[in-house]
């Protein structure tokens, strides 16, 4: 029996052929990922981060983007859901591979993506300092900060709990996160009347 076997791409094809594309594609480093539709959770704290954020001073030139960029990290192409770039602004640049914050709200179909794959690329990536998992499922966050030679993981969660964002001299209540977003205590179903 033969079986064919998919010849890797390389980043620079990846890039060449992506640009031609009407959907977004990541890159694993072996060929196109399709992006597949986010729920209603997902688009309102994205808005929501991208509020919480950008409404407040950074540290000059500082500043936070959606998920319009491509990020290259570690040979791969991802679309974080927002990064904080500190960097001079290129107006025209499609690519970037020096965010200091990285943000991705994570759903049940990118648990392994996000907490595994994702997570090496960006803290192989020297210009992330601190990689922010957002649940999309209550109000939560787990997140990867390079402290020396070392990451450090931390969990954060309440609505009351301050979220800290040193590297940009920013910090705020993660509820600011999951406005007009209620939870069901796990296991309770909504019942229609």
């Amino acid at each position: 029996m033969n079986i064919a076997v998919r010849k890797p791409w390389t980043l620079e094809q990846f890039l060449a052929w992506e640009e031609r594309q009407e959907m977004r594609y990541e890159f694993d480093g072996v060929g196109p990922v399709a992006m597949t539709g986010g729920t209603e959770a997902h688009a309102m704290i994205q808005v929501n981060l991208l509020r919480a954020v950008g409404n407040r001073p950074n540290r000059p030139p500082c500043r936070i983007v959606g998920s319009e960029l491509k990020l290259i990290a570690a040979g791969h192409v991802r679309y974080p859901d927002a990064m904080i770039l500190c960097s001079p602004a290129e107006l025209k640049r499609t690519v970037v591979s020096d965010p200091v914050i990285v943000f991705e709200i994570m759903s049940p179909s990118s648990v392994g993506t996000d907490m595994i794959h994702k997570n090496a690329e960006y803290r192989a990536t020297p210009s992330i300092r601190r990689h922010v998992i957002l649940e999309q499922t209550s109000v939560a966050a787990m997140m990867f900060t390079h402290k020396g030679d070392d990451w450090v993981s931390e969990i954060v969660e309440g609505r009351d709990v301050i979220l800290r964002l040193p590297e940009v001299g920013i910090a705020f209540p993660l509820g600011e996160l999951y406005r007009d977003l209620e939870f069901l205590p796990e296991g309770e179903t909504r019942t229609e009347v």
